[in-house]
């Protein structure tokens, strides 16, 4: 046989989809995952598992065609930089980073290997990427909350205890210094039906202090943005809310089947599920410099009537038929 005929033969072959050793023996791709909570949280669990789902679906599987190196950084600013630079001298083809704090040391350890993060919040604005459109650079992703979805919860929470008159938002400013802007434009706009304060925790000695400051007057709430120190430590700040009988709203519906009184916020599975696109997209050649970053389009609330029954909150009919589950 000729080299010509041999040479259209072998292609007549791959295009057919025959078993030719060449075509089997795929490259083994590496992607690495940044999660922001501890291994053993079960909502860090369940969003792990619809990335790694809808990768699959995709068609990557595990020891066949990519491996997937997974770290935790249990809510820790240390840890979170320990496995950036680990991740840098594994030299994946991808990494997934959840959460603000790990974007922030991603980016300061390589501005090469490709990037995609998962929650994260205002990605311009912290210098992550140039533009939603076109962010320029390894870096882009799918945001968590921004201005507007931060003074919807404190309006429904107000909704929920109309005797509240000031509302603390609850935050690490040494992890999410970007809650103090959201602030002070809610202080410059009085728009909102409450005043909206700065409660800081920079360790979990600083819990019980920020809330009983709430507490001592009347007309206290208080509201949680996503913070990888305060999921950490949630079971301690709900335990305090409860003691100092504090209406309160948090972003992560789970919180609620814990014990939380209420919860607005993006269906984060969904956005992680999204995700698996992004890295998909990457491992098969595209840029992650225009891939636009991408925001959630599916929100949930849920609210626990037994919580607000001892806080002796008689829920609006309006929040009932608008949740998406309510635990009794």
């Amino acid at each position: 046989m000729r080299r010509r005929e041999f040479i259209a033969l072998l292609g007549g072959a791959t295009a057919a989809g025959l078993p030719l050793t060449a075509r089997a023996q795929q490259a083994m791709r590496r992607v690495a995952v940044m999660m922001a909570t501890r291994d053993t949280d079960p909502e860090g669990r369940a969003r792990l598992n619809a990335f790694l789902q809808g990768f699959q679906q995709l068609g990557w599987t595990e020891g066949r065609n990519v491996r997937i190196d997974i770290r935790w950084a249990d809510g820790s600013l240390e840890r979170t930089r320990e496995i950036a630079a680990e991740f840098v001298s594994l030299k994946p083809d991808v990494i997934l980073a959840n959460s603000t704090t790990g974007v922030a040391a991603m980016k300061r350890a390589t501005a090469s290997i490709p990037v995609v993060f998962v929650l994260v919040n205002e990605p311009v604005a912290q210098g992550f990427i140039a533009s939603v459109a076109r962010p320029g650079g390894n870096i882009t992703g799918f945001t968590m909350v921004d201005f507007s979805l931060v003074g919807k919860s404190v309006e429904m929470l107000k909704t929920m205890a109309p005797a509240i008159t000031r509302i603390g938002l609850m935050f690490n400013p040494e992890t999410y210094p970007y809650y103090d802007v959201y602030l002070r434009a809610f202080q410059a706009e009085a728009r909102l039906p409450v005043e909206v304060t700065r409660a800081a925790v920079r360790s979990p000695a600083d819990i019980d202090a920020a809330l009983a400051a709430l507490a001592a007057q009347p007309g206290g709430g208080v509201a949680l943005p996503p913070d990888p120190f305060t999921v950490a430590n949630r079971t301690m700040i709900r335990t305090t809310l409860a003691r100092h009988r504090l209406p309160h709203i948090v972003t992560f519906k789970n919180f609620v089947s814990e014990g939380a009184l209420m919860s607005y916020g993006p269906d984060t599975a969904d956005v992680f599920r999204r995700s698996a696109d992004y890295v998909d997209r990457i491992l098969k050649g595209a840029n992650p410099a225009e891939l636009p970053a991408q925001a959630p389009n599916r929100f949930e609330l849920a609210i626990n009537l037994k919580t607000a029954k001892a806080l002796g909150l008689e829920v609006p009919p309006a929040l009932l038929v608008a949740a998406d589950e309510v635990v009794e």
